[in-house]
C-alpha cells in the first residue's frame, strides 16, 4: 500500500478470526416434503424424533451437546430454551415437554455461525462514551468493523482501545465469547422492518456484542456502518451510524442510534436520497438542520439537509470526480470532521481497474456544499505489496477520529483485514490544492 509521505502506518493488523462464533436460529429446508406429502412437515419430524428418545438417550445426547458447546458460548441452555419457544406452536405443533426435551429440540433448530470467517473490514472509529481512567493525553475509542461470514452475510462487530498521547494505538483483545442480543420491535403493528431495539444489560464487554441482521430488509447483511458522535442543539450527546441494509434483492439506508453502546435502535431512512450507499451524518446541526453527505447517483458526493434525521430528499452535488484515481466515482469514507478550517472529509475514489484509493477534501464550515480544497493524489493507494484479498485493489474506510491535530484513520485492505494510519492535519491541509 503506497501512501503520502506524511502518513504514518501503524503496526496493527486486525484479521478475520473463524473461532469467533455465535449461535443463530436454523431452519431446515422443506424441499423434500413434496416427496412425502402425507408425512408431517420436516421440522415436525425432527421434533418428533427428539420426543421419541428414551429418557436415558435424551440425557446422553443433551449432555453431549451441552458439553460440546458450553465451553464455546455463554449460557447455551438459555439460547436453546429461547429457540424452543420460537418454534413451539409456530414451526412445530405446540407441545408440552420436559425441560430437557425443550433444550434438545431447541438445539436442533440452532447452528453455529462464524460471523467474521471471510473478512473483517470497513472500520469506523469514534471516541468511547466512557473516558474515565484513560491515561493523560489519551483517548479511549470504539472501533466498529464489518464482519463477513458464510453466505457473504455482514454484521457489525466492535473493538475498543486507546489512542495514546504519542499517537500510537492499542486495541484491546476481544472477549472470546461473543453473542447476539435479543431484539424487540419498535412498532409491533408494523413489524421489524419499521425498526428494532437491541438491549444489553451492561454486563457484557463491547467486543462481545454482535449486531446481526434480523429484519427482512437486513436478511443478507448490515454493511459499512459509519459511526459519528453527535452533539444535539440541546447539548444531548449521542451516537449515530448510517449503514446499508441488504435483503438479498434490494438495499436501503438505515440508521442506528445509541447513547451508551448498550441499547441500540435501528430504523429505516426514507426519501429519494436513501436508495444508494455511502450516507454519513454530520456531527451536529448545520444552519439549524441535520446534514448528511451521500452518494445517491453512485458517482458524486451530495450534500443533503433535513429537519428530520430519518427523512432525506433532494440535495445538491458538492464534490465530483476530478483526478484519474477517482474518474469512476467519488464517495465519502465517513462522517465529516469539524476543524477550524472547515469540514474535513475523508473520501474514496475509484479509478482504472476498479482500484479504490483514499483521499480527502475540505468543505466550507457554514456552507458544506462549497468545496474549498482537495487532495490531488491519494493518501493511500493499493499497489504491489498490499493489494490481494477478498476484493483486490481496495483501500477503504468508514470513518476517522480526530485526536488533537492528528487524524487516526483505520482502513481496510482488499475487503479482507483492517489496519491503521495517522497523520497531522496541518500536513494534510498543506497537500491540498
Amino acid at each position: 500500500m503506497s501512501h503520502s509521505a506524511f502518513v504514518t502506518r501503524l503496526p496493527i493488523l486486525l484479521r478475520p478470526d473463524p473461532t469467533r462464533t455465535v449461535i443463530r436460529p436454523y431452519m431446515p429446508t422443506t424441499d423434500g416434503d413434496k416427496y412425502t406429502p402425507s408425512a408431517p412437515p420436516r421440522a415436525q419430524r425432527i421434533a418428533d424424533r427428539v420426543l421419541a428418545l428414551s429418557e436415558e438417550a435424551l440425557n446422553q445426547e443433551l449432555g453431549r451437546v451441552l458439553k460440546d458447546f458450553s465451553g464455546r458460548h455463554r449460557d447455551v441452555t438459555t439460547l436453546f430454551a429461547r429457540r424452543f419457544k420460537e418454534v413451539n406452536g409456530i414451526e412445530i405443533c405446540k407441545c408440552e415437554v420436559s425441560e430437557m426435551q425443550a433444550l434438545l429440540i431447541g438445539a436442533h433448530f440452532c447452528h453455529e455461525y462464524s460471523y467474521e470467517a471471510a473478512a473483517l473490514f470497513n472500520p469506523s472509529i469514534v471516541p468511547h462514551p466512557n473516558q474515565a481512567g484513560a491515561p493523560e493525553g489519551a483517548v479511549r475509542f470504539v472501533l466498529s468493523l464489518r464482519g463477513v461470514g458464510e453466505g457473504h452475510v455482514s454484521s457489525i462487530t466492535f473493538r475498543t482501545g486507546l489512542c495514546l498521547a504519542d499517537g500510537s494505538i492499542a486495541v484491546t483483545p476481544p472477549n472470546p465469547k461473543p453473542l447476539i442480543l435479543e431484539t424487540e420491535n419498535l412498532s409491533p403493528t408494523l413489524g421489524p422492518d419499521a425498526g428494532i431495539r437491541i438491549m444489553c444489560d451492561g454486563s457484557h464487554d463491547l467486543s462481545e456484542l454482535i449486531i446481526f441482521p434480523t429484519t427482512p430488509s437486513q436478511r443478507s447483511g448490515i454493511e459499512d456502518a459509519r459511526f459519528v458522535h453527535f452533539s444535539g442543539p440541546d447539548g444531548k450527546q449521542s451516537y449515530f451510524a448510517t449503514y446499508t441494509a441488504y435483503s438479498g434483492q434490494a438495499i436501503r439506508q438505515e440508521l442506528l442510534s445509541t447513547s451508551d453502546f448498550k441499547t441500540f435502535e435501528l430504523r429505516p431512512l426514507v426519501g429519494d436520497a436513501t436508495k444508494s450507499k455511502g450516507m454519513a451524518l454530520f456531527p451536529r446541526h448545520v444552519d439549524g438542520q441535520f446534514a448528511m453527505l451521500g452518494r445517491m447517483d453512485n458517482e458524486n458526493i451530495w450534500y443533503l439537509r433535513s429537519d428530520d434525521v430519518f427523512t432525506w430528499n433532494g440535495g445538491v452535488t458538492a464534490i465530483t470526480p476530478r483526478w484519474p484515481w477517482e474518474f469512476v466515482q467519488i464517495g465519502n469514507c465517513g462522517s465529516p470532521i469539524e476543524i477550524d478550517e472547515g469540514w474535513l472529509v475523508i473520501t474514496h475514489g475509484v479509478g482504472a481497474v476498479r482500484n479504490y484509493c483514499i483521499g480527502a477534501c475540505l468543505l466550507d464550515l457554514n456552507n458544506p456544499s462549497k468545496l474549498l480544497a482537495r487532495t490531488s493524489q491519494p493518501l493511500l493507494r493499493s499497489d504491489m505489496d498490499e493489494r490481494e484479498g477478498y476484493v483486490p485493489n481496495v483501500a477503504y474506510s468508514c470513518g476517522a477520529m480526530l485526536h488533537g491535530r492528528k487524524l487516526v484513520l483505520p482502513y481496510a485492505v482488499a475487503d479482507s483485514f483492517t489496519t491503521f494510519v495517522t497523520f497531522e492535519i496541518d500536513d494534510l491541509l498543506a497537500s491540498m490544492a
